[in-house]
């Protein structure tokens, strides 16, 4: 099972978002289970779970574990094939987020479209490189910093361009034959508390299917301040 995967086509994208299914996938990143084990925790018939656990599985969602003997029927014991999934821009591709359609680094919603192309390209390079069985080189930095006031976070800001750019300056070299351009994001945002992040409740009856109850405290509305610095060597999308 993978840590996480990207889904990428819109059909399997509307299939996780469903909230019986969402919640399966949810169970079998537990541990493999088979259509009865689960249709006793999700209350709903033996059948229905079949029929949502076939389309999963159609849409690489869940992959067969393995099979058992129970009386005289075989059961078929299935299991998540990640255990957490990320929806790619590229599921809704006529209206996915572009960065370049305007450029504001004090904007949240220009980091937000920097964040989804990042989603997007990661995905796209991991289903590359799983294809060819090759090893994709990346790195991430992530990291929390208190500041004292608006100011201290304004100079952190100006020094953090000043050095990427540097870095950048120092170690570009678009002449080099065979070099391989790479993208560069840097971003920086209030850390959300984890008491507003809400997770949704999936309640179900035999006969129907419950929406799921998202709530949230007022002061997770409010829109953050946020800074991105973003760089890439010329050529790169």
């Amino acid at each position: 099972m993978l840590d996480v995967t990207v889904i990428e086509d819109a059909e399997a994208a509307a299939v996780s978002l469903d909230p019986i299914r969402a919640r399966l996938l949810a169970e079998l990143a537990a541990g493999p289970a088979s259509a009865a084990m689960l249709a006793a925790k999700v209350g709903l018939p033996r059948q229905k779970v079949n029929y949502h656990l076939k389309a999963l599985e159609r849409h690489g969602l869940v992959e067969l574990a393995g099979e058992r003997r129970k009386g005289n029927v075989t059961e078929r014991l299935m299991r998540a094939t990640a255990a957490s999934y990320v929806i790619s821009p590229l599921a809704l591709a006529a209206v996915q987020p572009d960065p370049d359609r305007f450029r504001d680094q004090l904007s949240a919603r220009w980091l937000l479209a920097v964040g989804a192309r990042l989603v997007r390209d990661v995905g796209a390079l991991i289903t590359g490189a799983t294809k060819a069985r090759k090893r994709l080189a990346t790195y991430a930095l992530d990291g929390e910093v208190t500041f004292a006031s608006a100011a201290d976070r304004a100079a952190f800001i100006e020094e953090l361009t000043q050095g990427v750019g540097a870095l950048i300056r120092k170690y570009h070299d678009g002449n080099a034959e065979g070099g391989r351009d790479h993208r560069i994001v840097v971003a920086v945002h209030p850390t959300l508390k984890p008491a507003a992040i809400a997770k949704p409740e999936v309640t179900a009856k035999p006969e129907a299917i419950a929406e799921p109850e998202v709530t949230a405290e007022p002061e997770a509305i409010a829109e953050p301040e946020a800074i991105a610095v973003e760089s890439t060597r010329p050529g790169q999308d």
